[in-house]
């Protein structure tokens, strides 16, 4: 087998994996890059493959980081199954046309206002592209053996991350190569924790949190200061969150503190159509994470869903200026509604912007935590005046101490592991601790790498 690493190198977006063998070529993770316009026009070159050349696709999870390059491998050719697990597939229901939308949308929003280089501007791909990739997901278990042709099989284990997020393990009988996706946390309030691993011959795992730590505040602490603090001087309070996870944290973490009268009784917007899609699928997949069936219920309706974009535009007038909590999407501010609400509130002291988690390099997130004074939202520049804040223990990753714990449950080393979805300093720090603490050999690969097992 020979694995060429295509995304995920480098950076914490563009995940994708090309694993081969004599007979067959596999995909595992086919998302989208993010972040900096040098990794954005990554996904407008042509693969150096041919996509109908691909027998199948396995994803880890549903994050368009990992999933959002499908629309345009199915356009482009691929016409085999995609595994994985019932509520990945049930996610991406929701995310790829949403984010099929948001290409539309912005091509749409350029050629209006002139501020693309392209004449006329054209979406990556469109909602029909999503739907046809749609067509080519086969929901399966988790911890039963699945061929892949004659030799190849593979299996899914739960990664923690977000409802449905896996581990994969390939094999072809002699060499198993697992990839962690993206790992959850073991302690979190929501999901359950990863799966033990205990072996390997070679191991791809990511490294977004190498080199760091997540603090020790509570977050139910820090946004009860937030909050306080801003309803006291008549702000809102405007969250970008990662509609799959991020968003259903904060909604536990804000239902917690109203019912334990440790914040006024704000309204609550949840201003995202695929976050409320996504809130309303925990309930249907209670086996992914720790709330029962009654908290789940209480939590899903303790806040104010805005689906349509004139109930969106009416949060300005609905409470007649006064405080309330806006959580919308994108989670880097990238795109979606949040940009709406970050041109309304942006530019008032009165306000606070908060950022509940990880601001890959390049995003206008990123910008807004390193302090920039003027962000530019469709074309025009607005200056930031609002109180610009940062969750320090929302994430939905592990963090290295999380992840070399993780690692500790090999019964022995893998022959290889291979670092990525990191930053350069990440990646780094991640493979100087598991040298130093498990003498395994680990490795960084670059992008489009091939390396041969």
């Amino acid at each position: 087998m020979k694995l060429t690493f295509l995304g995920a190198t480098g950076t914490v977006t563009g995940s994708k994996y090309l694993l081969e063998d004599d007979n067959r070529k596999i995909l595992i993770d086919c998302g989208l890059f993010q972040g900096l316009k040098e990794l954005r026009l990554r996904n407008w070159e042509k693969l150096p493959f041919n996509p109908a050349s691909i027998d199948a696709v396995l994803l880890t999870h549903a994050h368009i980081d990992h999933s959002g390059y499908l629309p345009l491998l199915v356009k482009n050719g691929f016409d085999g199954p995609i595994y994985c697990s019932s509520a990945t597939a049930d996610l991406c229901d929701i995310l790829l046309p949403d984010s099929a939308h948001i290409h539309e949308e912005d091509a749409l929003r350029a050629n209006r206002y002139g501020y693309s280089k392209h004449k006329p501007a054209l979406p990556l791909y469109t909602q029909n592209d999503a739907y046809n990739a749609l067509e080519k997901f086969k929901p399966i278990s988790f911890a039963q053996e699945y061929p892949l042709g004659d030799i190849l099989s593979f299996s899914l284990s739960r990664a923690g991350h977000i409802p449905g997020a896996a581990c994969i393990r390939v094999s072809d009988g002699q060499t198993d190569i697992v990839f962690s996706g993206d790992l959850g946390r073991p302690h979190d309030p929501l999901m359950k924790e990863p799966a033990q691993i205990q072996s390997a011959d070679y191991l791809v795992l990511e490294s977004t949190y190498g080199d760091r730590l997540h603090a020790t505040e509570d977050p139910l602490e820090q946004l009860e200061a937030i909050i306080t603090r801003t309803a006291a001087r008549g702000g809102t309070v405007v969250i970008p969150a990662f509609a799959v996870g991020r968003a259903q944290s904060l909604m536990y973490y804000i239902h917690r503190l109203k019912t334990e009268n440790r914040i006024p009784d704000l309204p609550v917007y949840l201003d995202s159509p695929m976050a409320i899609s996504a809130t309303k699928l925990l309930e249907e997949h209670n086996e992914e994470h720790r709330l029962s069936k009654q908290e789940c219920a209480a939590i899903c309706g303790s806040v104010i869903y805005t689906p349509t974009v004139e109930q969106s535009k009416s949060i300005y007038t609905r409470n007649n200026g006064l405080p309330s909590i806006i959580i919308s999407a994108s989670g880097m501010a990238t795109g979606g509604r949040v940009l709406h609400h970050l041109k309304h509130f942006i530019g008032d002291p009165r306000n606070t912007i908060l950022l509940a988690g990880f601001q890959a390099a390049g995003t206008r997130g990123a910008r807004l935590e390193h302090g920039e004074t003027e962000i530019k939202i469709h074309g025009d520049l607005f200056e930031v005046r609002a109180e610009i804040d940062m969750l320090s223990n929302m994430s939905a990753h592990a963090d290295y101490r999380e992840i070399l714990n993780w690692l500790g449950h090999f019964r022995e080393a893998p022959r290889r592991t291979f670092l990525t979805h990191g930053e350069p300093e990440a990646a780094s720090s991640m493979k100087f601790k598991i040298e130093k603490h498990l003498g395994w050999a680990v490795e960084i690969p670059e992008y489009k790498q091939t390396v041969e097992f």
